[in-house]
């Protein structure tokens, strides 16, 4: 027996098969580009996203027994939406978490519901990026598609369509829309009534790990699949990631670094509090039963270390041509772990929790003509964490303590970098056997939906730390007197720009 994961996320999409076991069967990728235009625009091509789902399956289905796919479900990006008609056409382009052209409809839709009352709905606050205020842009920008549309749907629902049955949205991605009430576990009807949408034009929703149905004998047929082969909710990829590396219980939160750095911590009851509000901390229902989540994210992560390794890893990129390494891992093993001098705010992109800050640039504080390269890559990795600590804080103050942290993605593949973190945020932090933990978490649903089989038990079977970093506490004093004069220079930073 074997079970898919599909992972849809913003610059490609990916397909995995696992055994019962855990074991990896088959995996395939496909990329695709965002376009990006005028006025914040952020778009995916539909159309494109779901040809490349189908070619990912299907070249993992060629490799595997026929038929043994037993069941199937699917990690999405969140906020994300496309325009379908009623004959499954779609309509639009998706407008992704980072298309800003919503902004201006915040703030009327606020004024009319209330801040608090929104909150206490959806567990979020109100950001450009959430599906309610780019459906309102839409239905202004274009009133003919708006009218036209059956559904408007996220990628979960959107692929389950195609894959021939009517669409659910799990929970946990729903709860991503801002349109979802979060303990009532139904789309908000004060919030649609407010935007003029009717329920029926969205998916229905679903828990996590529910079978929403089976894969069309015409759809099987062409991805190789059976058409016995169950769906089965999935959810938000941040959820999909955090099981996949078996975070199941509280007290444990899953670290990732991909293009984005993330905490996403589980728990067994929802907390929503003026904390976690005013520091822009969301509340969400995770993919565990039963269970929310709180995630706190940086949209400057990994992308740092591979804007530096563009600007200024030349020789490491000739290097690893002859010595067939990984360049990115030739640069990361010349920082030296003590300290370093500098101050790095890592707002090389629009940030993310708490601050939701899009005019704050990036800055490098303390250079001097002895600075060197590998201390300037260093502070880069430093400031990231630093502001992954202030979320933290945040989190912990507001009652989610977490006592260890477990590395997924592309930056848990350097011990040194993981180090790293560990010394900065003062947490153990443990490495998997696997990093790719998207498809991982999603293949675990459809096995415990397909054997009936509790999420709990299969992540303690098939996700196995290899190894557990220490923070070194000789550095402990000198980071958290680094980590209050990080604080500061964030605010004396804002506050120069804003007068």
């Amino acid at each position: 027996m074997n079970f898919l994961g599909i992972d849809i996320g913003t610059s490609g999409c990916k397909a995995a098969v696992y055994n019962e076991k855990g074991e990896l069967m088959a995996e395939s990728r496909r990329p695709y580009e965002v376009v990006f235009s005028k006025g914040g625009a952020a778009e995916l091509n539909s159309g494109e996203v779901i040809k490349k789902c189908f070619e990912s399956i299907r070249e993992c289905t060629d490799l595997i027994e026929k038929g043994s796919v037993k069941a199937l479900s699917i990690s999405s990006q969140g906020e994300a939406f496309t325009a379908v008609g009623s004959n499954r056409e779609i309509l639009s382009n998706a407008m992704i978490s980072s298309d800003t052209r919503s902004a201006p409809y915040i703030e009327p839709l606020v004024d009319e519901i209330g801040e608090q009352r929104l909150y206490e709905i959806t567990g979020h606050t109100a950001q450009p990026i959430f599906t309610l205020f780019k459906l309102l842009w839409f239905k202004s920008n274009k009133p003919k598609i708006w009218e036209k549309a059956r559904y408007f749907l996220c990628f979960e629902d959107l692929l389950q369509l195609f894959l021939g049955v009517e669409p659910t949205i799990s929970w946990s991605l729903a709860g991503r829309t801002m349109m979802f009430d979060v303990q009532k576990h139904n789309w908000s009807h004060e919030i649609l009534e407010k935007i003029e949408l009717e329920p029926g034009k969205l998916a229905t929703p679903q828990q996590s790990g529910s079978i929403a149905g089976y894969v069309s004998a015409e759809v099987a047929s062409k991805i190789g699949l059976s058409n016995d082969t169950i769906i089965v909710s999935g959810g938000h990829d941040q959820g999909c990631n955090a099981l996949g590396a078996g975070v199941t219980k509280e007290g444990v939160a899953m670290l990732a670094t991909g293009t984005v750095e993330c905490i996403t911590a589980a728990f067994n009851k929802p907390i929503f509090n003026e904390k976690l509000m005013l520091n822009n901390l969301c509340t969400y229902d995770y993919v565990l039963p039963d269970s929310y989540s709180s995630i706190a994210y940086h949209l400057t992560g990994g992308n740092i270390l591979h804007w530096f390794a563009r600007e200024f890893g030349q020789q490491e990129k000739e290097k690893a041509k002859t010595n067939e390494k990984d360049y990115y891992t030739l640069l990361l093993n010349q920082i030296d772990l003590t300290p370093t001098d500098l101050l790095v705010l890592p707002y090389f992109t629009t940030s993310g929790t708490p601050h939701f800050d899009r005019k704050t640039k990036g800055t490098i504080y303390g250079l001097r003509l002895r600075t060197k390269r590998s201390e300037i890559l260093q502070a880069l990795l430093e400031g990231v964490m630093y502001e992954m600590k202030v979320n933290l804080e945040i989190l912990e103050n507001a009652g989610y303590k977490i006592k260890r942290f477990r590395a997924v993605g592309g930056g848990a593949k350097s011990l040194k970098w993981v180090q790293l973190k560990a010394n900065i945020i003062g947490r153990d932090i443990e490495v998997l056997s696997v990093r790719e933990t998207g498809c991982y978490g999603s293949a675990m649903l459809a096995y415990s939906a397909f054997e009936s089989t509790a999420l709990f038990d299969i992540a303690k079977e098939w996700v196995k730390p290899r190894k557990t970093i220490i923070p070194n506490k000789k550095y402990e004093e000198e980071y958290q007197s680094k980590f209050s004069s990080y604080k500061r220079l964030y605010f004396s930073l804002k506050e120069m720009i804003s007068t």
